[in-house]
């Protein structure tokens, strides 16, 4: 029978949001600080021909340059001042967490509860400053280089001035989204790193929809194959949106306690392990290393001859790593697996999960406390991460595959469809348990009101 928090939650009205004031506030900040990072994406860095930039971003198209900037939302094309977006403190974050695992320093500190917490997040923005820093410094002699063969030059002034510019213009940049998503935490409705990513993405959808219908006016594309293209899309939300929320629920149990009227009562609770334990980090790792050679190879491709070795080897090696070739799809399908796994390792620690456990008290029905514990919830973690990673691969190598065949003029990613339906699900979540503690609130008020009239 379900508990009265139970049906309080199934029973949450959104007619009463507009009594939620707190919420309005929340929703409120939050919309306009991602305003803000949508008027930021569109100042360039100083000393960049916008013009230029645009025409030589077209002829590198198909690289890792394209998720990026995907992922924060046209900045990178633009070359604007939040041109590496938040991807700097995600891979931080993601290094910090790896070593915190690996490392017994980190490991011990992680323990600390909020002050580790605290020194651990203060890691990470080092990190991210460092890594801003090499990568600027990358994309500003990039930018000096980019287009020399073509007879254009992206940037007006090249020189050292101009790389000491744009390293300190991207560190600010992206230290800005980094602070800005940590308001939106706090301050906003939760989840503000994944809600600057979500915009980014949503930004870019109403230029892939023209793209998409024009190419369809144009004849390039079919009718028929734009609807397959819209429903197939729905579906894959769909599928996202069930297997996101699938979980295998653990039962606990608990040894018999003493109540207050002397009942000897057990008590009964569930450890919930989702089948997509490692959520988007596969497909973003998986995908950077795999076209991160490709890119190069097309950079490089463009300064060696085709009759040389090298330039031979550029060519096989562009032709191989295309999208939609059998060599990119059994590679980028094999990275999202075995990233999943390994990042599923390092996220979820059945042995402190068990020494937890038996410190509490609690065990799992015909398990033995302990050893036995541990390897059980193991078995069960890798057998759920078997579908889990298939359903990841699945996800992501539908649409490259479609992008392949039918010549789709236009990014459309798996990875983009996976972030925009989680956040997308967070984000209900969050505003229905603001709802919910509203609802709670009132009925202490009437609760109180009804013990003062008696």
């Amino acid at each position: 029978m379900a508990s009265k928090a139970d049906q309080l939650a199934s029973n949450i009205s959104f007619a009463k949001f507009s009594q939620a004031t707190d919420l309005k506030k929340r929703l409120w900040f939050t919309v306009g600080a991602l305003i803000v990072f949508r008027f930021l994406s569109f100042v360039p860095l100083p000393g960049v021909d916008p013009t230029v930039l645009a025409s030589l971003y077209d002829q590198t198209r198909g690289g890792v340059l394209d998720i990026f900037n995907t992922f924060s939302g046209g900045s990178l094309e633009r070359m604007s001042l939040i041109a590496l977006g938040v991807m700097p403190y995600i891979t931080a974050s993601i290094v910090v967490q790896l070593s915190a695992s690996l490392s017994p320093q980190l490991a011990a500190i992680k323990k600390e509860g909020e002050s580790g917490r605290k020194k651990l997040n203060q890691y990470t923005r080092y990190g991210t400053v460092g890594l801003t820093a090499v990568q600027g410094y990358f994309i500003a002699v990039g930018l000096e280089s980019f287009g020399a063969q073509a007879g254009q030059q992206a940037v007006v002034d090249p020189g050292m001035l101009f790389r000491v510019a744009a390293v300190i213009s991207l560190i600010g940049g992206t230290m800005f989204l980094m602070w800005l998503g940590e308001q939106i935490t706090s301050r906003g409705i939760g989840n503000g790193t994944s809600l600057i990513i979500m915009a980014g993405i949503v930004a870019q959808l109403p230029v892939t929809l023209t793209n998409l219908f024009a190419s369809g006016r144009e004849g390039s594309i079919s009718g028929l194959l734009i609807m397959g293209i819209i429903i197939l899309c729905l579906g894959l939300i769909a599928f996202i949106c069930f297997m996101e929320r699938a979980q295998r629920r653990v039962l606990i149990q608990y040894p018999k306690r003493q109540t207050r009227q002397g009942i000897m009562q057990a008590d009964r609770s569930h450890l919930p392990l989702k089948v997509n334990t490692a959520g988007v980090i596969p497909p973003i790792f998986a995908s950077s290393l795999l076209l991160m050679p490709l890119t190069i190879s097309q950079f490089a491709g463009q300064t060696v001859a085709g009759e040389s070795r090298m330039g031979d080897f550029v060519l096989t090696l562009n032709q191989y790593l295309a999208h939609g070739s059998p060599v990119y799809m059994a590679l980028y399908g094999l990275g999202i697996i075995f990233f999943s796994f390994f990042y599923t390792a390092v996220v979820f620690n059945p042995e402190e999960t068990a020494d937890n456990l038996k410190r509490n008290g609690g065990f799992i029905p015909g398990i033995r406390p302990g050893k036995n514990t541990e390897v059980y919830l193991d078995y069960v973690l890798t057998r759920i991460t078997v579908i889990g990673a298939a359903y990841l691969a699945l996800i992501c190598l539908i649409p490259e595959y479609l992008i392949a065949s039918a010549g789709i003029p236009f990014y459309l990613g798996g990875t983009s469809l996976l972030i925009v339906v989680n956040v997308t699900v967070d984000t209900v979540t969050q505003i229905q348990s603001h709802l919910l503690a509203h609802q709670y609130g009132d009925l202490i008020k009437k609760a109180k009101l009804k013990g003062r009239i008696r």
